[in-house]
């Protein structure tokens, strides 16, 4: 008998159809004598709802109580679920983050999991009930309750896949697994069978939306199989997330990312020390920072680009402007609404002429490239937000059509 976990995000439990749709997904694996673990999200468009609500009352919420508030929409979720799973003749409990419990840091918004106490589930699952978790919560050391922020249910679901052992983590979603591209983008993606941890966490972090990079970097860790898979589909085959890819492609995927800034130190001290002076800075002040690009000039000195995210453009700005003199920049320059497109495959290392495949596609589409930046399985480079959805048309076209 093997523990599978199932999560089913907020479109799939969305109204009473699609949780009957949950439902038979659940029983089906209920009814090949495996142990049911199954992770949702709140209902539809129920966090945007209750954080609506929350802005009635103020625009700047006090972090704990906001984590109080947000955490309820997956307990109506699971509430829900397992009457219908009762109705049906099975027997289910419902559980809380804090139930069961799963322990995390204090960061409230985007606690980070510590560790999760088995021995309750455990118990319900030898009892033969099919366990439904909310998921996205945890709670801290003090018994407040967090939430793990954007993602947050695929990560509880492959944590606890990991935590318990389980055969496999099933994420289910409005998708047949994982493609080559955004399907509304690109007209003939390709569904991948499988792909690479690696790859997926690229993916992830470049701009795909199937699957939050935490929950990757969980299943890599703990070698957790992950299967993306449809709600909507009675058999669905899906994608598998393991150690290896086996598809024989060169490119496993192009992605973008929207929304991007790219900031500009003009003139920096070409010295030991001052690198590590303007990025301690930006550290200090929380401002996450990707992309980074060093070049030099006369009379030693040297220019720093990096780029942020269209959020943080103007702490940032703020924040370099502040400490102008301190770090001894000349000039501080910004450029807005840029994307990042990248390619990613384990196959681009030992595969000559890939950067020289996706610079042409870019030069015959007339797409200017502003910054580039590579990794052994990724090659990114920063556009045009207005040229962004043409140049993963053309990249796509160019290795995998």
């Amino acid at each position: 008998m093997s523990i599978i976990v199932q999560k089913f995000g907020g479109s799939s439990v969305a109204n009473i159809e699609r949780l009957e749709l949950v439902a038979d997904h659940i029983i089906r694996e209920k009814e090949k004598g495996n142990q049911v673990v199954v992770v949702v999200s709140a209902q539809g468009k129920t966090t945007d709802k209750l954080i609506t609500e929350e802005k009635e009352i103020t625009d700047e919420p006090d972090k704990r109580e906001h984590d109080v508030l947000v955490s309820t929409g997956e307990q109506i979720t699971i509430a829900k679920l397992s009457m219908l799973l009762i109705k049906k003749g099975y027997k289910s409990v419902s559980l809380t983050g804090w139930q069961i419990p799963i322990i995390t840091n204090s960061e409230y918004n985007n606690g980070r999991i510590r560790y999760i106490h088995n021995k309750t589930i455990e118990d319900y699952l030898n009892s033969d009930n099919i366990v439904v978790v909310a998921g996205f919560q945890g709670v801290d050391e003090n018994g407040n309750i967090t939430t793990l922020g954007r993602g947050g249910s695929d990560t509880t679901a492959v944590a606890l896949a990991a935590s318990l052992k389980a055969e496999r983590c099933d994420i289910y979603t409005d998708v047949d697994g994982v493609f080559t591209s955004d399907p509304r983008i690109v007209k003939n993606v390709k569904q991948l069978s499988n792909v690479s941890y690696e790859e997926m966490l690229e993916m992830s972090s470049m701009g795909a939306k199937v699957l939050h990079n935490r929950c990757v970097e969980i299943g890599q860790k703990y070698n957790v199989p992950i299967y993306v898979k449809s709600t909507f589909e009675k058999e669905s085959v899906g994608t598998l997330v393991s150690k290896n890819n086996l598809e024989d492609l060169v490119i496993s995927g192009v992605t973008k990312d929207d929304y991007i800034s790219r900031i500009t130190i003009v003139g920096l001290e070409n010295k030991i020390g001052k690198t590590y002076e303007l990025f301690k800075i930006l550290s200090n002040n929380r401002i996450n920072v990707d992309v980074i690009v060093q070049s030099f000039g006369e009379y030693i000195t040297k220019d720093i680009a990096f780029t942020v995210k269209m959020n943080d453009l103007n702490k940032t700005l703020q924040v370099l402007n502040e400490n102008k003199d301190k770090i001894g920049a000349k000039d501080i320059l910004h450029t807005e609404n840029l994307s990042k497109v990248s390619i990613i495959g384990v196959g681009i290392a030992n595969k000559p002429g890939v950067a020289t495949g996706m610079f042409e596609a870019l030069y015959e589409n007339n797409i200017n490239m502003h910054m580039i930046t590579t990794s052994e399985i990724k090659i990114s480079v920063l556009v045009n937000s207005n040229m962004a959805d043409l140049a993963v048309k053309a990249i796509h076209e160019k290795f995998i059509d």
